[in-house]
């Protein structure tokens, strides 16, 4: 007999059946004794927003390149297979995984009544007064770390189950369920088509994106021929922050351009030169607007002394940034931290139009509490070189708007 297969997905919501998905799946096998053999775990990319992100703490560019489920779901029943299926709320993690197997065509054999469910035992097996994973596993003396992790979870309801098996006697109430699972089949499934990818490094950029230009492109010396480059650099900076779509962006634009990153550098220290002189319109920069433009120069990969070099550039123009305008379009798109009516209200009471259902090309912005959403809306956006921003660079903007209209 194998043993035990502890499972735990992270989700970005709560019904499979309302279009929600795996973003996390994780898997701790157990011998039939209770001692750990084996883990795995992967990021899933859900092509949709990531739903509640204050709970699981998965960002956007964490799964971007992760594999979807269908590209490890061969890997995932391998790691199934033989095994008694066991998570901490069974019938949750089981609705998602068959939802998952079903969407790429398999029919999973994954049922309540073969599997164990280390909350339901605990009424058997321990005196807690409630059944939540950090409660069962407080009274048990288990360790949980990180909660909402996949890979925590699970190894956590694994500890639960090491502690059932060693009050349950011999032989175990389940023991026809390790029986039943060393034969029961799975469909055959191809090669794994992609690695797992772990969040750890998932989102983990080891070098600045200018790295993925080359140093020998032919060189652009009108610096109108730039303006492009400096159009989209506009965009993705209003949130203060370049997301993975915004790089890969301003990468191909630049290459188009044929600017290589000398240029491109040069390009980034005009950029921040401009800012420092609309900073120093009234004569004095403050502290506040000198970690701003420190802010701008670590994103923009110039060097340490970059900000003192701006701010005594003086000839340098300022540069007209995004402003809002009353009568602008703004569409928000997935869970946003603050409650999406609330910006919804101050964006009407701002003078601005709110188009929730749809993003158009007359939308001029669209608010996310991930810059790297993958929701329909944002993608839209993209492909029609809308800005996608965060909701604290809103928050500026309609700030903004607001002293304009003094």
């Amino acid at each position: 007999m194998n043993g035990y297969a502890v499972v735990d997905v992270e989700t970005t919501g709560l019904l499979p059946g309302m279009h929600h998905r795996v973003v996390e799946v994780a898997v701790v096998h157990l011998d039939v004794d209770g001692a750990v053999t084996g883990e795995w775990c992967t990021l899933l990319n859900p092509m949709r927003d990531l739903g509640p992100q204050r709970i699981h703490r998965i960002t956007a560019a964490e799964v971007r390149r992760a594999p979807t489920f269908g590209q490890i779901a061969g890997e995932l029943a391998a790691r199934l297979t033989g095994r008694v299926v066991v998570a901490h709320n069974l019938a949750f993690d089981l609705g998602f995984l068959t939802a998952e197997f079903d969407r790429v065509g398999v029919g999973a054999p994954l049922e309540l009544e073969s599997g164990l469910c280390t909350m339901a035992l605990a009424e058997t097996y321990l005196d807690s007064p409630s059944r939540s994973l950090a409660t069962c596993c407080r009274v048990a003396g288990v360790t949980l770390d990180h909660a909402h992790s996949a890979l925590h979870d699970a190894h956590a309801a694994a500890g639960l189950l090491a502690v059932y098996l060693t009050r349950c006697g011999r032989p175990e109430p389940w023991a026809h369920l390790l029986t039943g699972a060393a034969g029961r089949e799975w469909p055959p499934f191809e090669e794994p088509v992609r690695r797992p990818v772990r969040r750890a490094v998932a989102g983990a950029e080891t070098e600045h994106f200018l790295a993925r230009l080359v140093d020998k492109l032919p060189r652009v010396h009108e610096p109108e021929g730039a303006e492009p480059y400096l159009a989209v650099l506009d965009k993705a900076m209003l949130d203060r922050y370049v997301s993975l779509s915004e790089q890969d962006e301003l990468i191909a634009v630049a290459a188009s351009l044929g600017l290589d990153r000398p240029t491109v550098e040069r390009l980034h220290l005009g950029y921040l030169e401009a800012l420092a002189a609309a900073a120093r319109r009234d004569g004095w920069v403050g502290e506040s607007e000198r970690a701003e433009l420190r802010d701008v120069a670590a994103i923009l990969g110039l060097p340490d002394d970059a900000v003192t070099q701006a701010l005594s550039a003086s000839k340098t123009p300022a540069r007209k940034g995004f402003r809002l305008q009353r009568g602008d379009r703004v569409v928000f798109t997935g869970d946003t931290v603050l409650p999406r009516e609330e910006w919804e209200e101050r964006a009407l009471r701002a003078g601005l139009v709110v188009r929730p259902d749809h993003v158009s090309g007359r939308t001029r912005l669209v608010v996310a509490a991930d810059a790297d959403t993958l929701s329909v809306k944002a993608r839209q956006a993209r492909e029609r070189g809308i800005p996608v921003i965060t909701e604290a660079a809103f928050h500026r903007l309609l700030a903004a708007l607001s002293r304009d209209d003094w």
